[in-house]
């Protein structure tokens, strides 16, 4: 990926690239005609299921929870496509409960995931990022970081500490052309979203200006962006792709 010329055929790890926003990611990269690879955790993309040569997506078991899995993930796309040059750090789950109930195990999977699970993945694709002298991260956050929600203490402070990772990494590895941002999506159509129950959902979409959620596209035009040429001069930055729900926050 040069900072001058066109950025086709990159080759781009989504990790929970699976499904929903990962998936819709990976598609838009794949699109662009980057060679893409996607981490999943209990299944790989649902037409990779019967037939692997359906798509060029490279699909690879990782747990980000693992740090031997990690490794092997990485192992595995740099033997067959060559080093990462765009990550996008999306894998996370939720396991929603009030404070008063949750236990250590429900808070540490969570944290471990969708924060420690970044650090890790992150930590291991910078290596040949900073010898090349480029490349691009992009880490999935969420509109809960900064807007909270009721029930999802352990989740919202894993996605906003993303931000603190990705500023001060953003001035670590700056000299070397690589930048680093965040995403911050609302609420967009995936199951993530669905499991927060259809009453819970109304009253976030009553919260939007533009009136509905989003799609997985929407946020992965805006990782493609940040992934691009054209956001050579940006790093640091937290983009939200929420319809205006967290407007001002």
């Amino acid at each position: 990926m040069s900072e001058s010329g066109a950025n086709h055929g990159r080759v781009v790890l989504v990790t929970g690239g699976s499904r929903g926003i990962g998936l819709g990611c990976a598609r838009r990269f794949q699109a662009m005609g980057d060679r893409v690879a996607v981490t999943y955790r209990t299944a790989p993309p649902a037409d990779l299921a019967g037939d692997p040569g359906t798509t060029d997506l490279v699909a690879v078991p990782c747990d980000v929870r693992d740090p031997g899995t990690v490794e092997s993930a990485f192992a595995a796309v740099e033997d067959q496509l060559g080093p990462v040059e765009v990550l996008v750090a999306n894998a996370g789950v939720t396991k929603d409960t009030l404070l008063l109930r949750m236990g250590e195990d429900t808070w540490d999977e969570v944290v471990d995931t969708n924060l420690s699970g970044v650090y890790r993945v992150v930590r291991r694709a910078l290596g040949p990022m900073v010898r090349a002298h480029r490349g691009r991260i992009v880490l999935v956050s969420s509109v809960v970081a900064f807007l909270g929600s009721p029930g999802q203490v352990n989740y919202g402070a894993a996605k906003a500490g993303l931000v603190g990772l990705a500023r001060s990494l953003a001035r670590e590895v700056a000299s070397r052309s690589i930048t680093v941002n965040v995403v911050a999506p609302g609420v967009i159509e995936t199951d993530m979203i669905a499991n927060l129950g259809k009453q819970r959902v109304e009253q976030l979409l009553a919260m939007v200006p533009l009136g509905r959620s989003g799609e997985p596209d929407d946020v992965a035009g805006v990782v493609s962006f940040l992934a691009s040429d054209d956001a050579a001069y940006v790093t640091g930055a937290v983009l939200p792709v929420d319809g205006g729900l967290g407007m001002g926050l």
